[in-house]
């Protein structure tokens, strides 16, 4: 099973488009580059607070190993380039690692688009829903 690499950051409401910015531009195509073998991507979340804006990622890969290969034996330690610490507040000095034990996509999914909306994808109707393969009969 995949491992998720899961660390937070935190910015100032007046920096937290910078951030972003930063981790768009500098950050994650500076991953990318790496070119590690188990890397499958990475999830940005953002929460807005009254004092402060959170940042969490969360990068997966295929195996430890491949963290090891994006971060050197001392994995756990953060990986935050100079051009993020210069708009971060501040920020977890290591990340936590958690094997994936389930992934169960739901049919009904919510989806969100580019303007922030939000909606739910339609389920199916109760004459398409089943367990498994019909085998026949009504």
């Amino acid at each position: 099973m995949a491992i998720k690499r899961i660390w937070h950051g935190w910015t100032t409401p007046a920096n937290a488009e910078e951030y972003w910015n930063v981790l768009r531009a500098v950050v994650i195509p500076g991953i990318e580059a790496k070119g590690i073998e188990g890397y499958r991507g990475i999830e940005v979340l953002r929460r807005d607070r009254d004092d402060d804006v959170e940042f969490v990622t969360i990068m997966t890969f295929d195996s430890v190993e491949s963290v090891i290969e994006f971060q050197g034996e001392d994995y756990e330690r953060c990986y935050v380039p100079e051009p993020a610490r210069a708009v971060l507040e501040r920020w977890d000095p290591t990340a936590a690692h958690f094997h994936v034990l389930a992934h169960r996509p739901s049919s009904d999914v919510e989806m969100s688009d580019p303007s922030g909306s939000v909606g739910r994808k339609a389920a199916a109707p109760p004459d398409e829903e089943h367990d498994g393969p019909r085998t026949g009969g009504p």
